[in-house]
């Protein structure tokens, strides 16, 4: 226990401690003082003293005549940064740590590894692996990544032996149990590739499933483009599929190396689900696309390729369930392909046909993923009790052709809110409508119970809208866009 006075620390000291009164111990430390005008911090030695139960000890009076000493209940051990680095601390500054990881071996390593990552000098790389070796360097991940990336980007008269010596350096990484990533992964899948072995380059992407490592769409590229080089079609639409499962979307160069694969075995189907692939996911796709593309069309198998006889039905309801323009009935019609280059003008009319471009909307898939997107966006935002009875409310009413946005038809072009023009726009899409139902009007709760709305001939327009089940009043507070 520690006494305090205004202005001086005291702590029990007695010549010979007693073994059974007192233990006793000395350190430098900070005292922290609870009384005005005290000394905040004192830096100097202190005898601690912890009390040991003794019928016949003596009371802390019995040591000090200052009758006026108040008793200071909290001490703060420690020191200064600086104290402690007189007294040969090993406390460092951020700067000083991070001068230290540059100037350590392994950040020199480091530091010349990404020097020849930049120049892509792999001789240079595996010299300075070898010296670290010798040196007793411990390799990290990035070291190994570096390796790895620099022997499977280069080529030369030595390729072979660039090759096998990457794949060593990733065998050692597994020795010397270092922790592999994804980069990890994509460069040793690569060397397999450039060792012409597309199988081994898949084996490695699947493994990263046990290391719990996500492939990304680099990773896939030295299989894929290996199977497809070898023209081991199957096998690169394995690749595909576990791209497909892991939720990698394939983008214009792996769609087309798949096309063209497809186009060489003359795989009609595939070459139908490709191309629709392309066209939902790149739209715009580059010359050496269209040139593949163009051989498929130009070719004998094409020609041979399609039904004689199909059901117009099926093909006008896949039409629609596609959002127009495409049926999804496979190809339809055999005979020669007439295949030209042309353009379209601002209607949409081709240059060469005539015919004009059909409206797409978006697939039905599309419009559901939207749609529950939609839904969590709106419940995480919106008071949940509100969308729910919305969607309740959806549920019984729907489904509607059209939506009006009720505030937003209403004053467009005008400073006030006008129910006749939002009237107008409804009878619009009413007359619209194939099934001529009422579009379905949404219109905020302010909108409906005063002003303009009031007036007679809008109350009783939107009577008659609620009573056909086409106006949703959205509640005080919520958000009327969704």
């Amino acid at each position: 226990m520690l006494l305090c006075s205004r202005s001086t620390i005291f702590a029990p000291f007695i010549a010979k401690p007693s073994p059974n009164l007192f233990s006793f111990f000395t350190r430098k430390t900070h005292l922290l003082s609870l009384f005005k005008n005290s000394p905040i911090r004192c830096n100097h030695n202190y005898f601690f003293g912890k009390p040991i139960k003794d019928s016949n000890s003596f009371g802390a009076h019995d040591l000090f005549v200052n009758k006026k000493a108040k008793f200071c209940n909290l001490a703060i051990s420690g020191t200064s940064r600086r104290n402690e680095k007189a007294a040969g601390g090993n406390v460092m500054s951020l700067r000083e740590k991070k001068k230290a990881r540059r100037e350590a071996p392994e950040g020199v390593l480091k530091f010349k590894l990404d020097k020849c990552s930049k120049c892509r000098d792999v001789v240079e790389g595996l010299r300075l692996y070898d010296e670290a070796r010798e040196n007793g360097v411990e390799l990290n991940q990035h070291h190994y990544n570096v390796l790895l990336y620099l022997c499977s980007q280069n080529g030369g008269e030595n390729v072979n032996d660039l090759r096998k010596q990457g794949y060593e350096i990733f065998q050692q990484m597994i020795i010397d149990k270092v922790p592999p990533n994804e980069a990890t992964f994509t460069n040793a899948a690569r060397l397999a590739s450039a060792m012409e072995d597309p199988e081994m380059a898949f084996d490695l992407v699947k493994q990263m499933k046990s290391f719990g490592i996500l492939p990304k769409l680099r990773s896939y590229g030295a299989p894929l483009f290996g199977f497809c080089k070898k023209e081991m079609a199957d096998k690169a639409y394995e690749v595909d599929a576990h791209m497909i499962e892991y939720g990698v979307v394939a983008e214009e160069p792996e769609l087309s190396a798949l096309l063209k694969v497809s186009v060489g075995v003359n795989n009609a189907d595939k070459v139908y689900e490709l191309l629709h692939r392309l066209r939902t996911s790149v739209r715009h796709v580059t010359e050496s696309t269209v040139a593949i593309i163009e051989d498929w069309f130009k070719s004998k198998h094409a020609a041979k390729t399609g039904k004689e006889n199909w059901d117009v039905r099926k093909v006008k309801e896949g039409v629609a369930r596609g959002g127009g323009g495409w049926h999804g009935q496979g190809w339809l019609g055999c005979g020669q392909w007439r295949v030209v280059r042309t353009q379209m003008d601002k209607e949409g009319v081709c240059g060469s046909c005539g015919e004009r471009l059909a409206c797409i909307d978006i697939d039905p898939r599309e419009t559901e993923n939207f749609a529950i997107s939609l839904s969590k966006l709106a419940l995480g935002r919106e008071v949940k009790a509100d969308f729910t009875r919305f969607q309740d409310w959806l549920q019984q009413h729907g489904p509607f052709d059209a939506v009006a946005d009720g505030a937003n038809l209403s004053l467009i072009n005008q400073q006030t809110f006008s129910f006749s023009q939002l009237n107008a726009v409804v009878h619009r899409l009413h007359g619209m409508s194939p099934s001529k139902k009422l579009p379905l009007v949404i219109l905020h709760k302010s909108r409906v119970t005063g002003g303009s709305a009031q007036n007679p001939c809008n109350k009783k327009m939107l009577e008659r809208w609620k009573n056909s089940g086409a106006l949703y009043v959205t509640p005080a507070g919520s958000n009327d866009d969704w």
